[in-house]
């Protein structure tokens, strides 16, 4: 719907020009419905972080020779390994059955839970402001949101076919998991530079790529809780692809304490 033709549709004039018309419209609203629930995702995981943070011991928290003092009872729970091991599993799970239920899920629904997994990743990711300077974060954040944001714009835009791209960026995702995996055991820099360079790359191409997927999904026909549906589905991928880029960035070019 998102590709028909607004200049034979003008040419002939009436219905066709008129249905263009309501497509561009429909379309816009619905693209910017989906950044505004990215947005929202993504700033209410940066609160829920920094505030995490704050309530573990903030800046009283010191790591020295792979322990940590300062930490307030929250914080040890936070910090310690069964948390974050059950916090993980639980945005997994979360995320699969979004993917797998959407259809069935009411809008109003479907949004709730996207919200609950943002803020439940926010306390995943408080432990960035432990290994990382807030000036540096805040620094790569805004390098990660120009480049998403040139990225997703050039997805919109772009009238090449990026589907056949879809099958290596998935394939390089994959690579990336198994490697991550295996470098906990190893615990190897170099690796984890590679993993790193390979990550920013995969995660460029995957926001272009599901930007225009998600353009692609768009039907002036769907009804509120379809188009609704679409739209969270839409800004979760969008969502998991600036994460990961800010988070790839972070290792490369953040200032470690």
């Amino acid at each position: 719907m998102s590709d028909f033709d607004r200049n034979y549709a003008a040419a002939r004039g009436g219905y066709g020009a008129d249905r263009a018309v309501a497509i561009d419209a429909g379309l816009r609203a619905y693209m910017i419905r989906v950044y505004n629930y990215m947005a929202a995702a993504v700033a209410l995981s940066g609160a829920v972080a920094w505030l995490a943070y704050q309530a573990a011991g903030g800046a009283n928290i010191v790591v020295s020779g792979g322990t940590m003092t300062g930490l307030t009872a929250f914080g040890s729970t936070l910090l310690s390994g069964p948390a974050m091991i059950v916090l993980m599993l639980a945005t997994l799970g979360l995320v699969f059955f979004l993917s797998f239920r959407i259809q069935t899920l009411q809008f109003g629904t479907a949004l709730m839970l996207f919200m609950i997994y943002a803020a439940l990743l926010g306390l995943t990711l408080a432990p960035i402001f432990l290994a990382y300077t807030g000036a540096s974060i805040t620094r790569v954040f805004f390098i990660s949101a120009a480049a998403f944001g040139a990225l997703s714009l050039y997805g919109y835009t772009t009238k090449r076919d990026l589907s056949p791209f879809g099958t290596f960026l998935i394939m390089g995702l994959i690579g990336i998991i198994i490697a991550s995996l295996v470098n906990i055991f190893l615990a190897s820099s170099a690796l984890e530079f590679v993993i790193s360079v390979v990550g920013v790359i995969v995660f460029a191409g995957l926001t272009a790529w599901d930007t225009q997927k998600i353009k692609e999904m768009y039907d002036v026909n769907d009804d509120g809780t379809v188009s609704g549906r679409k739209a969270v589905m839409g800004a979760l991928s969008l969502y998991l692809d600036f994460i990961n880029l800010f988070l790839m960035l972070l290792r490369l070019f953040g200032d470690r304490r």
